[in-house]
């Protein structure tokens, strides 16, 4: 006996019917030419995943990088296009799709001043020193050596556009004006770059992966100096504008757009961030607060959020706190360090923050994923204890 299949009409976006039985919604599947039967949920709802196994997922709309799917290889069918994505990258509220359509769902690469390789160069342990080390910010583990510095020194400070890391301004037996550079790729001793326009030490710097801004510091008395430097050509810093205060001792991050300095010490603790647009020379302008007002600590940033983490109040501190760089506000409470200490230093890929060394005297490392509020946990060692250093990172 010749038997004939059933005709199925309708679209397979929305509802399906066989002429000769009976219909089934958009999920369901024909068992034995009889009987329909659940393939997909038709009730998982926005963010969560419905009982099909981690392949039952339905939306009017296509996911997004915070959709944390429950594994690996999870799809999503959108039901207005028809295209269906295969998780195929999970990191929470980071995730990356790609559609049967070729529509790719991923994170933005992080900008040109990120970088895989963590730098940190100079501070002292006693005696001021000219080590470099690095780490690989993706994974954990101890620093190796990666050259030295031009000149020995503690309380620089450094920035980076990706490619070349640059170490600006601290203490030899006097106040630095030295600038010098390495390519971060790779590992050899510092060349001369040229100088900061004003000799300083305990000052900060962030970049836009173009300018590398240079604020703050101790001269005779707390600056509110700014200069600036195109990091890919060398040459001397030119000036760029005043902080809205003079201070010593304080931290800058940038989202590539805004370049924003917070904590510092100015006659006593300072709970200032203050912020410039950095395409545009000027004075800087009042952000926010921190959380706790501090100096000595070590800021970075993925692009989006800005964390400040350690530095001195009456003791040395291990309070992580963080901004939202595009949007003025107080800083709020991120977590804590995994050591309490002050004159670290922090750099980040754009997923990890990373600080390294501090007083007194530690060659802990320890990190943080920026885009999750929490504690930071152990990374590892630098080859060198210190504190006082300057940190970048780039590739």
């Amino acid at each position: 006996m010749k038997i004939h299949a059933p005709t199925i009409t309708g679209s397979f976006v929305g509802n399906l019917s066989v002429s000769s039985t009976s219909t089934g919604s958009f999920g369901h599947i024909l068992k034995g030419g009889v009987n329909w039967e659940t393939a997909i949920s038709s009730s998982a709802s926005v963010g969560g995943f419905g009982s099909g196994g981690g392949h039952d997922y339905t939306s009017g709309s296509s996911p997004v990088i915070t959709t944390n799917p429950s594994s690996l290889g999870a799809t999503w069918i959108n039901t207005t296009s028809g295209e269906i994505f295969v998780a195929i990258d999970i990191t929470a509220d980071s995730n990356e799709w790609l559609g049967t359509a070729g529509t790719e769902v991923a994170p933005a690469p992080p900008p040109s001043y990120f970088g895989g390789r963590g730098v940190f160069g100079g501070g002292t342990t006693g005696i001021n020193s000219n080590v470099i080390d690095y780490i690989t910010i993706a994974t954990t583990g101890n620093a190796i050596d990666f050259g030295d510095l031009s000149v020995s020194r503690k309380r620089l400070a450094s920035c980076s556009d990706g490619t070349k890391g640059v170490f600006g301004g601290g203490y030899i037996s006097t106040y630095s004006n030295v600038i010098d550079y390495i390519t971060i790729a790779s590992t050899a001793n510092a060349s001369d770059f040229g100088d900061l326009t004003v000799a300083r030490y305990r000052l900060t710097a962030c970049s836009d992966g173009t300018k590398g801004l240079f604020g703050g510091g101790y001269i005779s008395a707390n600056s509110n100096v700014i200069d600036y430097i195109t990091i890919a050509t060398t040459g001397n810093a030119i000036d760029f504008g005043n902080l809205t205060s003079g201070r010593e001792a304080s931290s800058a991050c940038s989202d590539g757009t805004k370049g924003v300095f917070g904590g510092g010490y100015a006659s006593t603790y300072s709970n200032v961030i203050d912020y410039i647009t950095i395409a545009t020379t000027g004075n800087a302008i009042d952000f926010g607060d921190l959380t706790v007002a501090r100096y000595g600590l070590g800021a970075c940033s993925n692009g989006t959020k800005g964390v400040f983490g350690g530095g001195y109040i009456s003791t040395y501190s291990n309070v992580i706190d963080y901004i939202t760089i595009a949007s003025t506000a107080n800083a709020s409470d991120f977590g804590d360090l995994s050591v309490a200490r002050r004159y670290l230093s922090a750099c980040s890929d754009g997923t990890k923050g990373v600080w390294g060394g501090g007083s007194s005297t530690t060659d802990v490392i320890d990190y943080i994923t920026i885009a999750t509020t929490g504690n930071a946990t152990d990374f590892g060692d630098l080859t060198v204890a210190r504190y006082g250093l300057g940190a970048c990172s780039g590739d």
